[in-house]
C-alpha cells in the first residue's frame, strides 16, 4: 500500500499539523524574501525555536548562522543581534563554537577585524584585556597580539597614538633585543623608526641620525654612511637634502674632494 499522508500548505511551506501552519502563515507576510521564509522553516523542520530569529531585520544569512547555533546548542543570544552585522555575528559563532569567552568581544563597538584578532588572542590564551579595546584599530591589535605570543614587553607600544606600522618598527626591535626606547617614540614615523631599527642592528651609533627633523631617506644616507665607517660629519645636516647627502658620501667613499 502506498502511503497517504495528509498535511497543511502555506504556500509552497508544508506542515504536518494545523498549529504549526497557522503560526508560520501569521509570520509570512512580515518577510520580504524567499530566503528568509525557507530559513525559519527550516528551524521548523529540525525542531529548533525559530522566533528566536524571526525577525524581519535579519536578512537569510543572519537567520542561516542564528538557525546553525541553535542546532549546535550553542548560546545564540550572545550574537542574534540586530546591531551586529554578518561578518560580526560569524566571528561570535566561531568563538562559541571554539569554546571560548567571546564575552570580551561579543560588542557592537568591535568590528569584525578587531573581534578576530582578540578571538586569536584567546585561542592562544593570551592575556587579550591589554588590546581588547575599541581605540586600537584591528592592525594595531595585530601587533599587540604578536608580541604577547614571544612574551614581549609590549606596554612600550600598546599606545593608540602609534600607528599599528610604527609598532610593528618596536615590536621588531624588541624581538632583537635593540634598545627601543632610541625610537619608541611619537615624533617617528615608521620609516625613520625603520632607519633607526637599522642602524641599531648594525651596531652603529644611531644617535647621528636618530633625529625626527630628519627625513628617512636623509637617515639613511646617514645610515650607509656610517655601515662604511665615513665621516658622516661632513654631511649629517638636516640643511642637506638626501640626494646631496648622497652626492656627499659617494665622494667620500672615493676619497674625492668634498666642498660643503
Amino acid at each position: 500500500m502506498r502511503e497517504i499522508k495528509f498535511c497543511y500548505k502555506v504556500e509552497d511551506f508544508e506542515f504536518d499539523n494545523l498549529k504549526d501552519a497557522e503560526q508560520f502563515n501569521e509570520i509570512y507576510d512580515n518577510f520580504e524574501t524567499k530566503e528568509q521564509l525557507q530559513e525559519i522553516y527550516n528551524g521548523y523542520k529540525n525542531k529548533i525555536d525559530y522566533t528566536i530569529y524571526a525577525n524581519p531585520e535579519f536578512n537569510s544569512y543572519k537567520m542561516e548562522l542564528i538557525r546553525q547555533g541553535l542546532e549546535k546548542g550553542l548560546n545564540v543570544s550572545l550574537y542574534a543581534k540586530i546591531e551586529f552585522n554578518l561578518m560580526q555575528m560569524g566571528e561570535i559563532y566561531d568563538g562559541l563554537e571554539q569554546g571560548l569567552d567571546v564575552s570580551i568581544y561579543a560588542k557592537p563597538e568591535f568590528n569584525a577585524g578587531q573581534m578576530i584578532q582578540i578571538r586569536w588572542g584567546l585561542q592562544k590564551k593570551l592575556d587579550v584585556s591589554i588590546y581588547a579595546n575599541s581605540k586600537f584599530n584591528a592592525n594595531q591589535m595585530a601587533e599587540i597580539r604578536l608580541g604577547l605570543e614571544q612574551n614581549l614587553n609590549v606596554s612600550v607600544y600598546t599606545k593608540p597614538e602609534f600607528e599599528w606600522v610604527q609598532m610593528k618598527q618596536i615590536r621588531q626591535g624588541l624581538e632583537k633585543g635593540l634598545d627601543i626606547s632610541i625610537y619608541a617614540k611619537e615624533e617617528f614615523n615608521s620609516q625613520q623608526m625603520a632607519e633607526i631599527r637599522a642602524g641599531l642592528e648594525k651596531g652603529i651609533n644611531v644617535s647621528w641620525y636618530a633625529k625626527p627633523k630628519l627625513h628617512w631617506t636623509q637617515m639613511q644616507e646617514i645610515r650607509f654612511g656610517l655601515e662604511k665607517e665615513l665621516d658622516v660629519s661632513a654631511y649629517a645636516n638636516s640643511k642637506y637634502k638626501a640626494k646631496q647627502m648622497f652626492e656627499i658620501r659617494k665622494n667620500l667613499e672615493n676619497k674625492l674632494k668634498v666642498i660643503v
